[in-house]
């Protein structure tokens, strides 16, 4: 069976995502903070005959993702597609950003799918595989009081670029999901003021069903970024 491993498995896209690849037949390597949320879904999961193997890593915490990375791939499964969801957003003026919260915005969105992507792609190497990146479309357009989002979503955009030049010689590809507002938990985030009528946004699995979608591809072939929009258009 074809093993997946998500980030940010515990909610939302993540969540939704876990299930639908678990319908499909994939086996499972999930991610997120909570462990008790792993555990819960993990348990729901396996009695579709599943294997779910998972680790409470904090994608925030820079020292804790090479060692969680490590222990997860040593209980016995090989991800064939590594998904990377986990992510976060902080709303307000640019500059009047505290540099704390910079730094935790870069590390999550950014610099833990880098460290992430650095402990499983040699695994993947031998067998092939694909990175799937969750981005969005502020990577292309400027949202006042979303600078710091668009700033990391930017450059996690490229980061897959580059990420897919370097490793085709060795089997993998990579792409992006770039997604328009999607009703996930992350507008209820305490970094996120927004007002925005949720109720047009594109619900999780859509997004899930998208990301089922690249990972169906033959390896003989590459979607390089799938862009998802609410048929409103962008918020």
């Amino acid at each position: 069976m074809p093993s997946v491993l998500i980030t940010g498995a515990s909610r939302g896209i993540g969540h939704a995502t876990a299930r639908r690849f678990a319908d499909a037949g994939w086996d499972l390597l999930l991610v997120s903070r909570s462990e008790a949320a792993l555990q819960s879904l993990a348990s729901e999961l396996s009695s579709t005959g599943r294997k779910v193997h998972y680790r409470a890593i904090d994608l925030s915490d820079p020292e804790a993702i090479a060692t969680g990375a490590e222990e997860l791939l040593s209980l016995g499964l090989r991800p064939s597609v590594l998904i990377n969801n986990a992510g976060a957003a902080w709303t307000g003026e640019l500059l009047e950003m505290p540099l704390d919260r910079w730094q935790w915005l870069l590390q999550l969105n950014l610099t833990s799918v880098f460290q992430i992507c650095a402990a499983v792609v040699p695994v993947m190497r031998p067998s092939g595989g694909l990175v799937i990146n969750v981005g969005s479309h502020a990577a292309r357009n400027a949202f006042p009081g979303w600078g710091a989002y668009c700033t990391t979503k930017a450059a996690l955009a490229s980061f897959t670029r580059c990420l897919a030049e370097e490793e085709r010689k060795h089997g993998v590809r990579a792409c992006t999901l770039t997604l328009g507002a999607v009703d996930s938990p992350l507008w209820d985030s305490p970094t996120v003021q927004s007002d925005f009528d949720r109720r047009a946004m594109l619900p999780v699995e859509q997004a899930a069903a998208a990301l089922l979608h690249l990972a169906q591809q033959p390896a003989t072939q590459v979607i390089e970024d799938l862009t998802l929009m609410p048929a409103t258009g962008a918020f």
